[in-house]
Order: C-alpha cells, then structure tokens, then sequence
C-alpha cells in the first residue's frame, strides 16, 4: 500500500483548464484539436452547445481564459444556441473566439453582435489561433467598453458605460410612459412603435436615446411591425435580470436602423406570472439608466406586475377607441385603480381612430365619451385609415411610408410634446441638483 501511495504521489498534477472549445463535434474541426494542444497543452476542453449553456452558468467557468466556439454551415440552424453560448459567456467575463467555416455573412454579423471578440476562418491557416488568443490577451478587460466595440456589438456606446445599473454621473433619469390598449385592436402597439421611433428621429441636436420594450409575453407584435426577429434569449433575460448590468442588457436588444433600441416579446408564448415585479422593476431600472427614454408596449391584460410599471411611469396612456367596449373597460380600469388605493394622476388617455373634420357629430361623440367618464384626452388621434394596416404590414414605421397620413403627423406632434416636457423636467432636475436639497425630480403631467 506505501509503494502504491508513493508511486501515485509522484504522478503530474493535470494541467488547470485554462479553456474550452464549444462544438457539435470537436472532431470535425481536426486543426482546431491540433492548434488548441499546441497553446494550451492538456489545458483544455470541449463541450457540446447545450453543455456549454450548463457549464457556463457555474462559478468554474469564470475560472477560463477563454472559449473557442467552432462552428461550420450546418450549425446556422442553430443559431439562436450559439448566441446564447456567446452571451452566457460574456456574462461569466470570458472572451469568445468564433471559428468558421461557410457561415453565412449575417450569421457572422449576429455572432459579432453577440459578443464574439475575435474571429478565424476554418481551416485555421498557420498561427491564426495563437495570434487570436494573444490579442485577447492584450485586450482590455471582458465587459469593457471598446472591447464590446471592438466585437461589433452595435448597441454599446463609445463611452464606457457605468457599472452601476443607477446611471450615475450627473445623468438625470429617463422618461418612461407606458401605452396599453383599453381594449383589443384599440391600436396601442402601433402608436407605441410609432412613437418611439418619431422620438429617436427628432431634429434636436440633442435627440433622445429611445428604447422601445415589448412586454406582451404572449402575443406581443412590437417585432412584426418593425421585422425583427424574437429572440431566444428574451426569456433567459427576463429571469435573470437582476444579476445583469448595463452593457450584458444593452447586448440583449435589437437595433432598428442605428436610432432605435427594442427588447422584443419572447420568441415563445410565455404565461404572463413567468414574471414578477421584482424582475419588471429591475428590467425598467436598467432601461432608465441606459436610455433618456422608456417606451413600454404593455399586454392587453392585467397582470401581476401592471401596477409596478403603472407607479414606475411618468406618464401610463390608455388608448381608447369611441366604442362601447372602450369605455366598459377604461371605466372597469379607473375603479380598478381607486379600489386599490392607486393615484391616477399620471394615467393619460389617447383616443385612436379618431373622427375626422366632415364628422358632424364626432366632436359631440367625443365630448359625451370624456363626460360619462370625467376624462380629458391628451391626444386625439386620427384614423389613418387602410394605409397604416398596409404600412404595418410592411414592417416599417408610418414615418417612412406614409408621412403625409394625419395619423403619423398626430403621433409627431405627441412626440415632440412630450420631448419639450421631458427637457423642461430636466432643466428644473439639474437646477435642484446644485442645490442643498437634492430630490427626485418628478415627471408628470396635470389632467383635467
């Protein structure tokens, strides 16, 4: 037995695992084997997709220099997988190197977007490993600013993002209004697509950055008006929000043509308890600090956490239609509300769909609907007609395609009412600011 123990003392210790490559077969990319031994020895490992997921979720990962992803042609199937890999290790502070073989331009476009920090073609030509893995060596830490750039994430700024998911610096906090629908069809997707982007596009030098948040986790249609893809990764997020900071959440949006950044609905049909609100509160909290404004497309239905975003918006819109079922619901709404103790001086009312000027007795229509119900509407806003189906349709903003409708003109006008007030409450926050007593600005509008 002593011979034995000594024999086995005297074995070598097994090289730490500085790495893994990620893979559906490890064997297929023979030179990546080969070059992996070369740089790292035994060091090493290899992990199938869905392993990766796992592995990379535990406190042993954060352990690696690295992760080589290889992928070929008959992997863009998968890609909804390998960007999770791809985010799930830059959440865990690895850098990713992306191997490819015959992946097409818009795969490689999503993986760099994802996070890759570096990329080589398959087969590897001669030293293209080891001068990748000493770039990444070279680089900043994982989660800086310019190392994000640098891996073509498009939704990061050029200046370094604070840590800290409260903003910080002299960053006065962003507007946030939430628009849900009175009731089904009453359009509140369309103006809240429409109005986030008429946001992002104001002539103002200084022109908001704009989010634009999806959270009809059932049926949500923010991504089919402006065709974008759901992703995957919608869920993941979602549950894990309050381990996530700035930069990790501003890779999980989508850009819509450089000026709009929106957190699509999940690529499944989720039940709408998946979440609560201390994830809608930590998901809004993130939003406010990465964006001067919030624009939040809520779910038809009351859910769970519908009164967090209601007391977290500046402003939460109900948009109407002049039908009875309107004006059932927005009064069930209203009692709602009172019978819970919840101030409505916030809550605004659009009315959609509006009569037009020949309308005789559309302005008598109007009046009667705000009476029986002691509103005033902020916004009355025209039909559009079959133009906005059709525009809707084509998956583009009515500013594109229809900029003469009335509708688009109504919405630009909202638009630029509630930047002016948005700037105003800015001005009188950062002028409190300097002052001894330093209070939470208050972002609200007077009705009635």
């Amino acid at each position: 037995m002593n011979v034995m123990a000594s024999n086995l003392a005297q074995l070598p210790e097994p090289d730490p695992l500085r790495a893994v490559t990620v893979s559906r077969d490890v064997q297929e990319f023979d030179l990546l084997i080969e070059d992996m031994e070369a740089e790292l020895g035994e060091g090493w490992g290899d992990l199938s997709f869905a392993e990766a997921i796992t592995f990379l979720r535990q406190d042993e990962a954060r352990e690696l220099e690295f992760i080589v992803i290889a992928a070929d042609k008959e992997d863009e199937a998968q890609l909804p997988l390998l960007l999770d890999v791809t985010r799930q290790a830059k959440r865990a502070g690895l850098s990713v190197i992306l191997i490819a073989e015959g992946l097409g331009p818009m795969t490689m476009h999503e993986m760099l977007r994802a996070g890759a920090d570096d990329f080589a073609p398959y087969p590897l030509p001669e030293n293209a490993l080891a001068e990748a893995v000493a770039r990444i060596r070279t680089q900043a830490p994982p989660g800086a600013s310019d190392a994000l750039l640098k891996a073509g994430s498009e939704t990061v700024e050029s200046t370094v993002v604070p840590a800290s998911p409260t903003g910080g610096g002299n960053k006065t906090e962003a507007a946030l209004f939430a628009i849900q629908s009175a009731a089904g069809g009453n359009g509140a997707s369309t103006v809240a697509v429409n109005l986030a982007w008429e946001l992002a596009n104001l002539p103002s030098e200084e022109a908001p950055s704009v989010i634009l948040i999806d959270l009809g986790l059932q049926f949500g249609s923010v991504g089919t008006y402006l065709d974008l893809a759901r992703k995957s990764s919608t869920y993941d997020v979602l549950t894990d929000i309050g381990s996530m900071d700035e930069q990790a959440f501003k890779q999980s949006l989508t850009p819509y043509r450089d000026k709009l950044q929106v957190f699509t609905a999940p690529a499944e049909v989720l039940p709408l308890d998946v979440i609560g609100p201390d994830e809608v509160s930590a998901l809004l909290k993130l939003a406010r600090a990465c964006f001067d404004v919030v624009i939040v497309d809520m779910p038809g239905a009351m859910t769970g956490w519908t009164e967090t975003v209601l007391k977290t918006a500046d402003i939460y819109f109900i948009c109407c239609e002049l039908e009875v079922r309107s004006a059932q619901n927005t009064l069930r709404f209203q009692r709602l509300l009172q019978g819970e103790g919840i101030a409505m001086d916030h809550v605004a009312y659009l009315l959609n769909r509006a009569p037009g000027k020949l309308d005789m007795t559309g302005r008598g229509r109007i009046d009667k609907f705000s009476e029986s119900l002691d509103l005033k509407f902020h916004a009355v806003l025209p039909d559009g007609g079959k133009q906005v189906t059709e525009v809707n349709d084509q998956a583009s903003p009515l500013r594109e395609l229809a900029a003469r409708n009335g509708l688009t003109k109504e919405i630009a006008k909202l638009a630029k009412d509630l930047q002016k007030i948005r700037e105003e409450v800015e001005g009188k926050a950062a002028a409190k600011a300097k002052g001894p007593a330093k209070k939470k600005a208050i972002f609200g509008l007077q009705f009635g």
